[in-house]
């Protein structure tokens, strides 16, 4: 169980937000580009020693990149393109984010370690889904137990940084333990995902 499984709930949270982007006649491509252009630039602030800044930079960049969805369905511009796309900025922000602060707050090989954690745990995903396929798509979303198996995923952590982030000015070691308590959540979140792969999946079959 994760917060993304919960998305159908936490819908009417952000979805005044995406009604004024629909407004707009915004593209969702559009609103995609700003989630990364936001998100990358909340890494820069991280790495220069701005967490508190960069926190709610990257809470815009959350909030972006739910609201691209929220756009394509109901201005009916959703575009298969714009499905991989949303994927990709994701990963690009989480890599670019993740790193800065561990390079900046903890160690080079924190950052290694997160950040391929981070790719593995959101990709294993789409692989399984080529792989083996899924249960159903609805609205452009996947329908998926694999989508809620895994107890730590982007929203945790972004919540984690973000705590970290505005603790930081009165205790300077917190994005230090915040970004080491991502990498091993997220590693052995990855492991619940493979592990419920594994004796789902795992029997010998023939083709």
């Amino acid at each position: 169980m994760n917060i993304t499984s919960k998305r159908d709930s936490l819908k009417k949270l952000y979805s005044p937000f995406g009604w004024v982007l629909a407004k707009t006649n915004v593209s969702p491509n559009t609103v995609t580009l700003m989630a990364i252009v936001t998100g990358t630039i909340a890494a820069l602030l991280y790495y220069l020693g701005h967490p508190v800044i960069g926190a709610f930079l990257l809470f815009a960049s959350g909030v972006l990149d739910l609201c691209d969805g929220y756009v394509a369905v109901n201005n009916r511009k959703a575009t298969k393109f714009g499905a991989v796309f949303d994927w990709l900025a994701d990963k690009w922000v989480d890599g670019f984010v993740l790193g800065a602060v561990a390079l900046k707050y903890s160690s080079e090989w924190v950052a290694l370690f997160v950040v391929v954690a981070s790719m593995l745990h959101t990709f294993i995903k789409p692989v399984a889904y080529a792989e083996i396929g899924y249960e159903e798509r609805k609205v452009g979303k996947i329908k998926d137990p694999l989508e809620s198996t895994g107890f730590f995923g982007r929203p945790e952590t972004f919540a984690v940084l973000f705590i970290s982030s505005i603790v930081y000015p009165f205790y300077q070691k917190s994005l230090t333990y915040g970004i080491e308590f991502i990498a091993v959540m997220t590693f052995l979140s990855l492991m619940h995902r493979v592990y419920y792969l594994y004796k789902r999946y795992g029997k010998v079959y023939e083709e």
